[in-house]
């Protein structure tokens, strides 16, 4: 058994649509650049690897890790559970959105494993780390809108009137299962977990074109074919922020969980499980000491760990896990 957390180096994405704030607000070394708009924080996806930065097992990815320690990396019981699972099944982001991304949905299991290559399908939950006055969440279909008055809104460049959306306020969860269509937008900054997956199909951006006048191109006939008609329109799961640990979406791909202001137990479990640290400072204390958490840093720790305390304060920290029911 070991009670040390896994560190890694964040993989530090520069689109279009970034910006400064995973430098200002997440302490993510941007340097002068004004264009970083994700930090994968936690990644096992192709050529996509998070790195250990120190201990025993520095210089290794986790796609290693999970090929060669698997059992230790994520308990016997999922083990048994996934036996041709051939990555590790969660990724951890933050993003930075300067202007509004493009409409997208993701596909389940099912249909990723007929796509070339095959991947996962892509469920997924956010976290509203910052939100600007006009900023606005897009999630899920209006009432009423089916595959043919989308494929017609679709066609016409009007994607945008078949879309649900609202205002996001900080602290907000947003849980949205794969088949959802949704957006984010301008002045959002947001903790992702999801799957590790990169089906994406796009169905609408917003009509823009680039310096040659041509515009991005759409997946309509998969995204159509994906999308969740019964779903209608997703509101955010908005719980105030109290001391203790609360629950904010459990479904058969992760566990999300918010700590704030308490002391947690954490490992033990035969289980792996993820942190990061939205707000404040934590630490972790095991057998080999302690591990202190600025805000903006995240740890795995591995099924083999033994059972750890997190001491929150006054801090907010999110904690991820595969199912407990497997």
């Amino acid at each position: 058994m070991t009670s040390t957390p896994l560190r890694f180096r964040p993989l530090l994405k520069q689109t279009i649509w970034g910006g400064r704030r995973l430098g200002e607000m997440l302490h993510k070394p941007i340097g002068d650049a004004d264009d970083y708009a994700e930090s994968w924080e936690i990644v096992d996806h192709g050529d996509d690897q998070s790195v250990v930065t120190d201990g025993e097992m520095a210089g290794q990815s986790l796609g290693e890790l999970f090929a060669n320690r698997r059992e230790w990396l994520m308990g016997k019981d999922w083990v048994e559970a996934n036996p041709n699972a051939n990555t590790f099944p969660l990724l951890l982001k933050f993003l930075d959105c300067n202007r509004v991304l493009s409409v997208q949905v993701h596909p389940d299991d099912a249909y990723g494993a007929t796509m070339q290559p095959p991947d996962l399908g892509k469920t997924e939950a956010w976290v509203i780390l910052h939100s600007e006055p006009d900023s606005v969440i897009y999630s899920g279909l209006k009432a009423g809108v089916d595959r043919e008055s989308l494929r017609e809104m679709m066609l016409a460049g009007e994607t945008d009137r078949a879309l649900h959306s609202y205002h996001p306020e900080v602290g907000d969860c947003v849980f949205i299962p794969a088949g959802t269509v949704h957006a984010l937008g301008g002045g959002l900054v947001v903790a992702e977990i999801q799957q590790s997956s990169n089906t994406t199909f796009r169905l609408f951006d917003w009509n823009r074109v680039d310096a040659s006048g041509k515009s991005r191109p759409l997946h309509i006939e998969s995204s159509l074919e994906v999308s969740d008609y019964e779903r209608g329109p997703v509101e955010p799961i908005r719980k105030p922020i109290h001391s203790g640990t609360e629950t904010l979406v459990e479904c058969d791909k992760f566990v999300l969980r918010r700590v704030h202001g308490s002391d947690q137990t954490i490992a033990g479990d035969d289980r792996c499980h993820l942190l990061t640290v939205i707000s404040g400072e934590a630490t972790l204390s095991g057998e080999n000491g302690p591990t202190k958490l600025a805000t903006g840093e995240s740890v795995l720790l591995p099924a083999a760990c033994d059972q750890m305390d997190l001491q929150a304060g006054e801090s907010t920290v999110l904690w991820m896990s595969p199912p407990t029911s497997i």
